[in-house]
């Protein structure tokens, strides 16, 4: 199988989660990774839990990648990789705007080189504007946005580092080398982690955009503003996912939990509604709701453990969990999730290595 990205080099100069993420998607697609690492390790190899001396957040980050240990400062540096810069397809590189070209490693001067060059910054606010020097974290980056303000809790997500860094650097990469197949010149890409949180509150803002409010916290149709569109807690303590939106979704919800025909209207009296169905919801243990609502097709689940979630049939049928992580020591941890198609990555069975610091 030619897989999509058979040829491409990436040269990755980015640590943690966002860019690291970035690449191992494109190693998945068939690129050469090449993983620039200071000297001892990125930040990442230090993360709990280690499975036989390695970081498991690491390996599963970086496994398939080849690592090159070298200090950015030294003076013979860029000579070292002078060879993979001025032949390199893309580089991904996530420090503060304006630290790369301080290294002699910034755009204007790579491009000079080798005019084909994709190049990848991965930032929190971007490489312009008042923010762009400053410090931040995912849940920073959600809270500036106003993201957060639409339902306030402590987020379960990573969204801004994935779907804010890792996913938009992936979707520019890719159109920059289909550009690249029409002009022959590479380009720069500044990804902003914080630009796509407002793509995230999309509903929220043409609500804004067409009554003059944003709503506030909770008051959002798919941030807790609907009683159709909630978590409810159970007897025993767990919660049932409610998603019936639509109105034959919500009317076989209301059939199955034998809601009152008054309050079925949820425009009329939406507390009345909420404080109802929670009250009947309650009234029953998860395992009775998952078995009364399973023929309904009503868009309610109960919320799974991710314990629960891993084993079940259906995720293990699409071959999620396919690829392994190979240590050095022989042992194996599953590989990241990714979405990408089956046909348009390496086989699962492929050995995929995590690499060790004295690769070069």
């Amino acid at each position: 199988m030619t897989l999509p990205l058979a040829g491409i080099t990436v040269l990755d100069f980015s640590t943690l989660l966002p860019g690291p993420l970035t690449t191992l998607i494109l190693a998945e697609a068939g690129a050469r990774v090449i993983k620039v690492e200071r000297p001892g390790g990125e930040d990442m190899r230090g993360f709990p839990p280690h499975v036989e001396g390695t970081s498991a957040p690491f390996a599963v980050l970086n496994a398939g990648k080849e690592s090159l240990v070298l200090d950015l400062k030294a003076p013979d540096a860029m000579e070292c990789l002078r060879p993979l810069l001025t032949t390199c397809d893309v580089l991904v590189e996530q420090f503060r705007p304006g630290v790369m070209d301080r290294l002699g490693l910034g755009y204007e001067t790579l491009s000079a080189a080798n005019p084909r060059l994709i190049y990848c910054s991965i930032t929190g606010y971007g490489q312009d504007g008042p923010r762009a020097g400053e410090a931040g974290h995912d849940l920073n980056y959600q809270a500036v946005t106003g993201l957060l303000s639409l339902a306030p809790s402590m987020p379960a997500a990573l969204v801004a580092d994935i779907a804010g860094g890792a996913m938009p650097a992936v979707m520019n990469i890719l159109l920059a080398l289909r550009q690249r197949d029409l002009t022959g010149r590479g380009s720069r890409l500044d990804i902003a982690m914080a630009d796509a949180m407002f793509t995230f509150a999309w509903f929220a803002l043409a609500e804004g955009a067409a009554t003059g409010r944003y709503p506030g916290a909770h008051e959002n149709l798919l941030a807790g503003g609907s009683p159709r569109y909630a978590l409810y807690p159970t007897r025993d303590g767990r919660y049932l996912a409610v998603g019936a939106l639509e109105q034959k979704f919500w009317m076989a919800f209301c059939e199955a939990i034998a809601l009152a025909p008054a309050l079925r209207d949820d425009r009329a009296d939406p507390s009345a509604t909420r404080a109802e169905v929670a009250r009947l919801v309650a009234a029953r243990d998860a395992g009775e709701w998952q078995a009364a609502l399973a023929s309904r097709d009503c868009c309610c689940t109960i919320v799974a453990s991710l314990a629960e979630a891993t084993s079940d049939p259906h995720f293990a049928a699409r071959g999620l969990f396919g690829a392994r992580a190979h240590l050095s020591s022989g042992s194996t941890l599953p590989g990241t999730p990714l979405p990408i198609g089956p046909h348009l990555r390496r086989d699962p069975q492929e050995v995929r290595t995590v690499p060790g610091l004295d690769e070069d």
